[in-house]
């Protein structure tokens, strides 16, 4: 998996949880650039963008890329059975903006791992950039279920409510409980997720 540096946001390590640039909420400024969900690595470092496309996204494949998105589908057809190629293709799809095949992709790898939490959280934000906010949660909710250290998932899902949810009291309570788990979790920019959370309580 590629570790693209065209994508436009930055994404967090599994050692790290990073939390987006703080934007006024009182002034309404909950648009398309305020939040970006995070992508768990995997096994192949990938990384990922945020949008609202309910179409996949056109763009030119490196050829390097459509290679390897090419033997990886020539592979699954062969071995249907092997999750980590199936993650593999979900991850490169979503490396060239195929959002639905990715998600695709990553369903057909839980078929056969049901319990990996990285594949639940990545497929969480599949579901948002397909324009499906519940169908995120609920990915982000199984991922945390299996591995309650889950950050990135638990990060996320504070996104998913308070951006296109506008559950407010949700998303804090969502990252209360991440900072639970880790006190020192901190934005890009430095500022504390608790801090984060206090504001957002002001407002």
């Amino acid at each position: 998996m590629s570790n693209s540096s065209n994508n436009k946001d930055e994404y967090a390590k599994k050692q790290t949880v990073l939390v987006v640039g703080i934007v006024a909420f009182a002034l309404g400024f909950l648009s398309g650039i305020l939040f970006a969900l995070y992508k768990t690595p995997s096994d192949v470092n990938i990384q990922t963008t945020e949008t609202h496309q309910h179409a996949e996204k056109k763009q030119d494949i490196p050829a390097e890329m459509a290679a390897k998105i090419l033997k990886l589908e020539k592979w699954t057809l062969e071995k249907p059975d092997d999750a980590a190629a199936w993650t593999e293709l979900g991850n490169s799809y979503f490396d060239t903006g195929k959002h639905e095949k990715a998600l695709e992709a990553y369903q057909k790898a839980l078929e056969f791992n049901p319990n990996n939490a990285e594949v639940l959280t990545d497929m969480g934000v599949m579901y948002r950039r397909t324009g499906k906010p519940a169908e995120a949660v609920k990915s982000f909710d199984k991922a945390i279920a299996i591995d309650p250290r889950a950050e990135i998932a638990r990060f996320n899902k504070g996104i998913v409510l308070m951006h296109d949810l506008n559950d407010v009291e949700g998303a804090i309570k969502a990252w209360e409980e991440l900072v639970e788990i880790n006190p020192v979790a901190v934005t890009p920019n430095g500022q504390s997720v608790e801090k984060l959370i206090q504001k957002f309580k002001k407002n």
